[in-house]
């Protein structure tokens, strides 16, 4: 191979891992309309974001966007977990090897206490969806890490409270991970669903083992690479990609 043809290669191989550092893309399934972002864990910068160096909670992706130091950017992010008034998150949150409040196991009101609740854990090249009891159990070391419920997938089953013949209807956003802790996909609805058809289209569409559901009222969604930045409620817990420009 001569020398401009390597270098050329180079350039193709460097754009194309620059391309799919997040992959998201519109997709129907049984009747309703949703986006999804894949994300390889082994590879790209997922975090969680809360609060700036003030200690003042982001809110808005935009805030996040403008706050990264030169040449890095936000390519994804999501709310990321129910929060109180003041944007305190509900449950265990850990940013950084940092842990603000506590892991919660107990039944409660609100979709939060649907017990099985979880945890989505991200760790050095992996994240997980773990459910919250065998969170406590094991006790594993995240980087990062936000409690939320209910689960939507346990160990390949459908959340056991979840009726087919639902009338709830709202919009919901949510993550499942791999078996194998490489790939973290984040779902939004586009339109009304109930917990029955979004659990389904992570266990029998995009085949994640293990799913979480984050919110439905707030669900929000950045994805530059199809020009969607949606406004909206201020926000607690974030999710997102910071990529290098």
């Amino acid at each position: 191979m001569s020398r401009y043809a390597a270098l050329c290669a180079m350039v193709l191989a460097l754009v194309a891992s620059t391309a799919s550092a997040v992959e998201c893309r519109n997709l129907s399934y049984e009747g309703n309309r949703y986006t999804i972002c894949e994300v390889d864990v082994s590879t790209e910068d997922l975090r969680l974001f809360l609060r700036d160096d003030q200690g003042a909670p982001y809110g808005q992706f935009s805030t996040i966007d403008r706050t990264l130091p030169d040449g890095q950017a936000l390519s994804f992010a999501m709310n990321a977990g129910m929060y109180h008034s003041d944007r305190r998150p509900v449950g265990l949150y850990v940013e950084d090897g940092v842990a603000e409040g506590r892991l919660l196991t107990g039944a409660s009101k609100g979709n939060f206490g649907l017990l099985p609740n979880g945890v989505f854990c991200i760790r050095e090249t992996r994240a997980d969806v773990i459910e919250s009891l065998t969170f406590e159990e094991t006790a594993p070391d995240c980087t990062h890490a936000t409690q939320s419920g209910p689960m939507l997938v346990i160990d390949g089953a459908l959340h056991p409270r979840f009726l087919p013949d639902s009338t709830s209807r709202h919009l919901r956003n949510g993550v499942g991970t791999s078996a194998n802790g490489t790939r973290a996909i984040f779902a939004i609805s586009n339109n009304a669903v109930t917990f029955h058809e979004f659990g389904s289209l992570f266990r029998d569409h995009l085949s994640t083992p293990n799913a979480l559901y984050f919110d439905g009222k707030i669900s929000r969604l950045h994805a530059p690479q199809l020009d969607r930045s949606d406004p909206g409620f201020w926000m607690g817990p974030i999710v997102g990609v910071v990529t290098v420009d």
